[in-house]
């Protein structure tokens, strides 16, 4: 994120896209609706609709896909209307002609044939993003997890660049990380292309500071992204070492890689739990939970916090840097550090952005009633980074890059006559590893389901509740179907968090060739019945987390669905927009 969380509640325009904010960052989410209730104007672009759709201003759903022509249409509108800030482009940017010349090809009018959106909503929403002061774009996997995703991001780059909302409060480009302390493990280098500190394995210098630093010779070359590694499982990769990641369900194409599973020579797992990876482990290493050991993590907004252990891990489960040293030692390395205090020192001595930042500074100044550093943090004597890019842009300018649209690399055919896309729901987290062990959790949602449009249920004769196969040409699952306009038309979508209907069975491993992220967003699929409604009890939870309420001046909302009785007594009364658990 270039900016903060706590700038949000400040902000006059939100563009969140790509990104259900209430359930995977719920937090983030409660700081979206202050802003709201201030009189900010949100605009959410999401191929469904969500909770936060309830209180936005407008709703772009567009065709999962699309993103680049929506966002070019947005640029395009900026320089036709003359709204660019061309002081700020002038001073602090390069290439921008590039991208001028680029955009003009994608008007509203081409966009509204491709996305699905119309031609006046996308110009609302560029000349209020482009003419609003502290306004600031917020986007997650939505954006990301496409065969195009770098292009996405590229996109809403240039329309940071191009109205200048970067360097200043409640403004900027803002990604939500998905997971505790990811931001953490990124900036340590849990990354194949860079070292700590985000400094690149193949830059001569930096490569020959780590090998002075660790005392070892080091591989100037790149290792491989997540999904180039998937793909080569069982052939070129002989051996994995697994550390906190349940592979088996959160990776696409899962069918494919369990085979290369089966074709490994050694496998070890470094978990808390038993998950469906753990299954294919040939050493597993209990791991410590986050309660059971110290440290820090690092945030979305680059906050640096101190963590404390509050009980003892159990049996012989220890912290995870316990375990990797005494791994690295066994192997020869020699490594004697104490504590985590010793581990991030090292951190901060050798990659600047941390180091002003230790455990001693974090404790002193929680004594203070402060809550952690942001980084950059050069020297212990500088408070820390709110916003960045605040005295110039950090890699001296910023640089504008023309994209061009690229398709999805599956469509639906006449085979598979619908999109199938993926996420996460409020009451389960990623694998479910911990939280489908957690009973109150488990009730709220105990199964698997796929949303589905009316329009497109009746012609597949599918009632809500039907037990229903998903298929895609790489496997099926079978789940109930939730019958419901929070999707489009032609579009289905399914939770990713269940072992007996894994979503990633069907999920299509094409990878965006800079990151390699898997498009995990838009694969064609089909839907067939395959039980009849009527075989679900009376009264049953159906395994659905959400029920789509509608009436006459009721907001679309969303709320747990039990017995029919839930849904009619909830239509009687509208829905809070600050207690969606009502």
């Amino acid at each position: 994120m270039t900016n903060s969380i706590g700038e949000i509640r400040d902000a006059e325009f939100l563009f969140v896209i790509g990104s259900n904010t209430s359930e995977a960052h719920p937090i983030i989410a409660m700081e979206m609706k202050r802003a709201v209730k201030a009189g900010a104007t949100m605009v959410v672009a999401d191929p469904r609709s969500i909770w936060m759709t309830s209180i936005s201003e407008k709703h772009l759903q567009l065709r999962p896909g699309t993103d680049v022509w929506l966002l070019n249409a947005m640029a395009n509108v900026i320089v036709t209307e003359g709204l660019v800030d061309q002081e700020f482009i002038d001073e602090n940017t390069e290439d921008w002609e590039k991208v001028r010349e680029s955009v003009l090809r994608y008007t509203p009018e081409e966009a509204e044939k491709v996305t699905g959106i119309s031609a006046d909503d996308i110009r609302w929403t560029a000349r209020k993003y482009a003419t609003t002061e502290k306004a600031g774009i917020y986007y997650t996997l939505g954006i990301t997890e496409h065969s195009h995703g770098t292009d996405n991001v590229y996109c809403l780059a240039n329309l940071v660049l191009m109205t200048g909302h970067l360097g200043k409060p409640s403004s900027g480009m803002n990604p939500l990380r998905g997971q505790n302390n990811v931001q953490g493990a990124n900036d340590a280098g849990a990354t194949p292309v860079f070292l700590p500190g985000y400094q690149r394995v193949d830059d001569p210098e930096v490569h020959a500071r780590y090998e002075k630093s660790w005392g070892v010779e080091l591989s100037p070359v790149p290792g491989l992204n997540l999904n180039e590694m998937m793909k080569t499982v069982g052939d070129d990769i002989k051996g994995l070492f697994i550390m906190g990641e349940d592979i088996i369900i959160s990776e696409p194409n899962v069918t494919k890689l369990e085979k290369g599973m089966n074709n490994l020579d050694f496998v070890v797992t470094q978990e808390p739990f038993h998950n469906e990876t753990t299954r294919y482990a040939d050493v597993i290493f209990p791991a410590a939970v986050f309660a059971e050991k110290e440290g820090t993590f690092t945030n979305s907004e680059r906050r640096v916090q101190r963590v404390r252990k509050g009980v003892e891990p159990p049996g012989e489960a220890r912290a995870d840097w316990e375990i990797v040293q005494a791994l690295a030692n066994a192997c020869g390395a020699g490594w004697n550090y104490t504590n985590t205090a010793d581990v991030y020192d090292e951190l901060a001595r050798d990659a600047d952005k941390f180091a002003g930042i230790s455990h001693e500074r974090l404790e002193t100044e929680m004594h203070e009633g402060k809550t952690g550093i942001q980084w950059p943090c050069p020297d212990p004597e500088h408070p820390g980074t709110e916003y960045l890019h605040e005295n110039g842009i950090l890699r001296g300018k910023g640089l504008f890059v023309p994209v061009e649209y690229r398709p999805s690399m599956e469509l639906e055919d006449e085979d598979y006559g619908l999109l199938l896309s993926t996420g996460r729901t409020l009451y389960h987290y990623n694998a479910a590893t911990q939280t489908r062990r957690e009973q109150g959790l488990h009730m709220k949602q105990s199964d698997a389901f796929v949303e589905i449009h009316p329009r497109d249920a009746r012609k597949r004769g599918v009632s809500h509740g039907d037990m229903v196969r998903v298929s895609t040409r790489r496997g099926d699952v079978e789940c109930r179907a939730i019958v419901s306009r929070q999707v489009r038309p032609g579009c289905i979508w399914m939770p990713l968090h269940f072992g007996e209907a894994r979503a990633n069975v069907l999920t299509n491993d094409a990878g965006d060739p800079i990151t390699g992220t898997a498009e995990y967003k838009v694969c064609a699929a089909e839907i067939v019945k395959v039980a009849d409604r009527s075989e679900t009890k009376s009264g049953e939870l159906f395994p659905g987390s959400y029920y789509q309420i509608e009436g006459p001046g009721y907001n679309v909302a969303e709320a747990p669905y039990g017995a029919l009785k839930v849904a009619e007594e909830a239509l009687r009364q509208p829905l809070s927009p600050d207690k969606p658990e009502t």
